[in-house]
This record gives C-alpha cells, sequence and structure tokens, in this order.
C-alpha cells in the first residue's frame, strides 16, 4: 500500500470541484474520495443527520475490500464496483485506481445508470489529480534534507 497523498490546497479543491460536479451531474445526495484504508481524501454533499462519514468512510472500505476478496475467490480478477440498493437510499462504490475509491449515495431522484456513467468520467478524472499528487514533489518538497535527518536522528532514540 503507498502512503497517503500530501494534499495541497490546490489539489484539494481540484478534487472538491471533481465531486462538486458529478454530484449536480448525477443527481447524487453524497460524494467520498477515500483510500482503500477509510481514510477521507474529500467529500462533498449531505448524508443523512444521523450518518457519521468517517463511519461511513470506514464501512465502505470493509464493504468493498470483502466483495472483492469474494471476487478473487470464486475466480474474478477484477472487482471495480459495488452497489448497494436500500429502500430509499442506494450506495454505488467504484475503483479510482490500485489505492483509492469513490463512495456515491443517492435516493430514488437519479438511477445506478446515470450514477455510473458519471462516476466513469469522475473517476478518471480524480485519478488524474491522485496521479499529479504522486508526481509531485512529495514530503521532500515541504522539508528540507536537514529536517529529514534530524528526523531520523530523533526516532532512532
Amino acid at each position: 500500500m503507498q502512503t497517503m497523498p500530501i494534499l495541497t490546497i490546490q489539489t484539494a479543491e481540484k478534487l472538491l470541484s471533481a465531486l462538486e460536479d458529478f454530484l449536480e451531474k448525477s443527481e447524487a445526495h453524497f460524494a467520498l474520495i477515500l483510500d482503500r484504508g477509510g481514510i477521507i481524501l474529500s467529500q462533498h454533499g449531505t448524508l443523512p443527520d444521523t450518518a457519521d462519514t468517517n463511519v461511513v468512510s470506514a464501512l465502505s472500505a470493509g464493504c468493498f475490500a470483502a466483495t472483492r476478496e469474494l471476487a478473487l475467490r470464486v475466480g474474478e480478477t477484477e472487482c471495480s464496483a459495488l452497489y448497494q440498493q436500500g429502500s430509499s437510499s442506494h450506495i454505488f462504490i467504484c475503483s479510482i485506481d490500485t489505492e483509492h475509491i469513490l463512495v456515491t449515495v443517492f435516493g430514488k431522484q437519479t438511477t445506478v445508470g446515470l450514477v455510473k456513467f458519471y462516476s466513469a468520467r469522475t473517476t478518471k478524472r480524480i485519478a488524474a489529480v491522485l496521479q499529479e499528487i504522486r508526481n509531485g514533489p512529495g514530503i521532500g518538497g515541504l522539508f528540507s534534507k536537514e529536517d529529514l535527518n534530524g528526523a531520523e536522528e530523533l526516532f532512532v532514540r
């Protein structure tokens, strides 16, 4: 598993913009970008007052991981999406890249087809931003070599 990307204000704004555009076009209520461990990178929209975003994130990551493992057990080499249909709210979880997923919560005002269609475009847009982060200066751009050497000595003690 890769390290968590370092988000700048600019990259956070790009992720948020992608989610805003996605929700507007798909007519979904809520979207969440997270890593496969359940750590939230960006979110937009509204959930019911009783829903805790951190719990939704952790459970979504766990559910996606379990479904992926189940697919492997029955001979599937790829599991890129998961759909849960409820009586009033539906959840669509799809892979962005090898380390990140997009969680979408939507209701009866839209269809899973519309959500799938726009999530395919959105995941490509988000993946490009995440790749930009990976190719960026990373931690070396935040700390000098002396800072990093000093940190190594601190943690060796």
